[in-house]
Formats: structure tokens, C-alpha cells, sequence
């Protein structure tokens, strides 16, 4: 997620070319005695290094009354008994800390005799799952993973990794099933029935020109007819502000009738968005503010809670009683700009070239236009945030996207702090 830094400057400690995105976006009685392939149309091979799995009361009766006949008995010391507890406590202490010290290696030689972590069976609900031109098995295997298609990555790629000849994966759309055993998804994804003819599935936030190439993937519609369909603007209705079908193809699983034209499939996506912003109460003169607002939204928030929360962040940036400036100040408008769609990571001279439009760093208010395709939760965050003061928000931890929410710059810079020392755990996110 992008970061909206304290105005006016960037948040000290912070390099110079640094993920913004991630900023906003965005733990004895008694005595004295003396653990740690390329896809596409062709086989995946040679296929890359194998990924390491990230990552495991002594008492009894009171004695009876004596008699006076008893003869008098020798009054014994308890020092001996405090001695033999407190050397039983030592030895159960270290007994938990060669225990917790070897929970590691044994949870590890435990996983390589077991194998890696795996669903058994054919699956439970179905899933459209998605390949994509130029993706490599490193690439399916997360992917699937993600989806929750397989258990774990090594699951599916130490398999693809044994398999001789490689196998050969076409792009498109496939039917899959949750909770596949690994063997299951690869015949599964290697298995001309199950893919999907004229299937499109379109994720929340992929911004237009990749859009286009998923509709092409999942049909024999030609990348360039689509993209000629698509700059025909006047004929799908858009806002008189828009210059681009950006924010206006809805993200959904798709499934169009043979012989479908380039217009039509483009089409199918422009009136499903308006169909959704009308479920949602928004009427047709307030469609562009509501998108735009949405896709910022869609591209800086990761849980599904946090959507609100964002919302609010960039509106009362947007309150010149609360932020004077009105800069919203997201990476992720400024990359957009940029061309770079994919990504929310931004340099000090791009933030600093006021001749792009979408940089919220130069620019107050909205940027231009929209910068992805909002799905219905972001729409309605853009309708409905949560009630704050927060000015500021960073995503911590990036594997859960965990995000703290600020209201001053020195609680934000405090969470910075965190989310850097998570950094530093965690190299491979650079």
C-alpha cells in the first residue's frame, strides 16, 4: 500500500526510493540456597530454484495428637527439602529451554520426512483459477496458494519440480476446485477439459490495459481489437470526465458466447460496473468522484476492514480543516502516472514531477482520474468510511497487511518504525 507521509516532508529514516505503498496505502520459595517454468504455451523448463518454506503440591495428613508416652523425637532441619525443590525447579527450567531451544530443528526434521504441507483429495467448492501469459511455475504455485487451490507452495512446485517431461500450461481460465491436493491441481491444470473457453476472470484493482490483455488471454478476441474497441469511448456511456475506460471495467469471472466482438466483451464489463454502482445508490452524476475515490481505495487497502478506514484517510486529507494542504500524497496515484500499473513503489523525482497528473505528491484534491478498477468493497468504502481522525496509515506486516492507523505525524512515524524493522526481517520484500 502507498504511504501518505507527514506533510510536508517524507517521514525521517525513510530512503530515498522506498515503498510508499507500504506507508499508507496503505510482544523458590523459602531459604536462601547456596531454541531456532515459464508458462505460456511452453513446458515450464528450465525451471527456477526451489523456494525455502518460509516459516514451528507435595503435602499429606496432618499427623494425630502425640501421646505423652511417646519418647520426645529429634526436631528435623526443612533446609535439605528447599534444597532438593529448588534443584527440581533448575532441572525442570532447563528442561523447557532445551525444549523450546530444539522446537525449531524438530519442527524442521519433522517437515522434511513428512514433505511439505498438503491437502488431500480432489477439493471441496469450485474456483476459476487463472494463467497468464509469460507467468512461470514459481508464479502458478504462489498463485494457487493464494487462492487456497493447494496448501502450500513447496506442495505443488516440488511436484512440478520431479515431473518429467515438464509439463506444458496454456493460458486461460481453468476449473479448479479449494483445498486440492497438489497432485490433483497439476492433472487438473494439465487436462485439456478443464479449461474454460471465453472465461475471463478480472481481479479487484488490475487497472485497464491489463484488463484487456485478461479478456484476450480467456478468448480468441485479438489484444488489439480490444484495445481499438475500448478507445471508442462515446459509445459506452462514461462520464464526460472520463478519457479512459479506467474504473470502469467491473472485476469479475466472466464467461462470454462464442462469436462475441471486441466491443460487446468490453461492454459486458462497462455496464456491469454501472450495474454495480447503482445496487450500491450511486446516482449517474456522482458515478466519477465515487470511482475515483473507489480505485485509490481498491489500490491502498488490503483487508477487507481496513477499506473503511483508508476511505476516511483520504478524505479528511481531502478536508482542508485537517490537512491544509490537500495533498493526499499516495505512491500509487504517482506510479500510475508513471505507466508502471503494477506497481506503488516511487522515487523522489517522480514524486517530484509536477507534469504528471496523477501525482497526489504536486497535485491537491483527487487525482485526474481513476488509477484501477474498484470492486463492490471498495465502492462502498468510498460510500461509507468508518468514522476517524486518522491522517495516516502504514501496513506494517506485509504478509498479513496488518495496518496501523495515525492521527499525528509522531504516532505514524512510531509505526513507521515498526513496519522497517519488520522490513529488515523480511529481505525478500525488498
Amino acid at each position: 500500500m502507498s504511504n501518505l507521509p507527514p506533510e510536508p516532508v517524507d517521514p525521517p529514516g525513510v530512503p530515498d526510493s522506498v515503498d510508499w505503498d507500504a506507508f499508507l496505502g496503505g510482544r523458590a520459595p523459602g531459604e536462601d540456597a547456596p531454541e531456532a517454468a515459464p508458462v505460456a504455451a511452453a513446458p515450464v523448463a528450465p525451471l527456477p530454484s526451489r523456494r525455502t518454506v518460509r516459516g514451528s503440591h507435595i503435602g499429606g495428613t496432618r499427623s494425630g495428637r502425640r501421646t505423652q508416652l511417646a519418647p520426645p523425637r529429634e526436631k528435623r532441619s526443612r533446609r535439605g527439602a528447599w534444597g532438593c525443590l529448588i534443584v527440581l525447579l533448575v532441572l525442570v527450567g532447563l528442561a523447557a529451554g532445551a525444549a523450546a531451544f530444539l522446537q525449531g530443528p524438530i519442527a524442521q526434521l519433522v517437515a522434511s520426512v513428512q514433505g511439505p504441507a498438503d491437502y488431500t483429495g480432489t477439493g471441496e467448492k469450485k474456483v476459476v483459477f487463472m494463467i497468464h501469459d509469460g507467468e512461470t511455475g514459481q508464479d502458478i504455485a504462489q498463485a494457487l496458494t493464494d487462492q487456497d487451490v493447494v496448501k502450500s507452495f513447496d506442495a505443488f512446485y516440488d511436484l512440478l519440480l520431479k515431473e518429467s517431461p515438464a509439463p506444458v500450461f496454456q493460458p486461460g481460465a481453468y476449473q479448479l476446485s479449494a483445498k486440492m491436493s497438489a497432485r490433483a491441481a497439476l492433472d487438473a491444470l494439465v487436462d485439456p477439459a478443464n479449461k474454460l473457453k471465453q472465461t475471463v476472470v478480472v481481479p479487484e484493482g488490475t487497472a485497464a490495459v491489463d484488463v484487456l490483455q485478461l479478456i484476450s488471454e480467456g478468448t480468441s478476441l485479438p489484444l488489439a481489437d480490444l484495445t481499438a474497441a475500448a478507445a471508442d469511448l462515446a459509445s459506452f456511456g462514461l462520464p464526460a470526465e472520463a478519457t479512459s475506460l479506467e474504473g470502469f471495467l467491473f472485476p469479475a469471472t466472466y464467461t462470454f458466447p462464442p462469436g462475441v466482438s471486441a466491443h460487446d466483451a468490453v461492454k459486458t464489463l462497462v455496464d456491469r460496473q454501472f450495474t454495480a454502482l447503482d445496487d450500491a445508490g450511486v446516482a449517474p452524476a456522482d458515478r466519477w468522484r465515487t470511482v475515483v475515490l473507489a480505485s485509490l481505495i481498491q489500490r491502498e487497502a488490503g483487508l477487507a476492514p481496513d477499506f473503511y478506514k483508508v476511505s476516511r484517510v483520504f478524505l479528511n486529507r481531502l478536508d482542508p480543516v485537517q490537512w491544509e494542504s490537500g495533498l493526499l500524497q499516495s505512491d500509487a496515484t504517482v506510479a500510475y502516472g508513471t505507466g508502471k500499473t503494477d506497481l506503488v513503489t516511487t522515487t523522489d523525482a517522480e514524486r517530484a514531477d509536477a507534469g504528471n497528473g496523477y501525482n497526489t505528491y504536486v497535485h491537491p484534491g483527487l487525482p485526474v482520474g481513476p488509477i484501477s478498477n474498484p470492486g463492490d468493497l471498495a465502492i462502498d468504502a468510498a460510500l461509507h468510511p468508518a468514522d476517524g481522525s486518522w491522517l495516516f496509515f502504514v501496513t506494517w506486516n506485509l504478509d498479513t497487511g496488518e495496518t496501523i492507523f495515525s492521527t499525528t505525524a509522531d504516532e505514524h512515524e512510531a509505526a513507521v518504525v515498526k513496519w522497517q524493522a519488520w522490513m529488515k526481517e523480511h529481505p525478500e520484500y525488498g
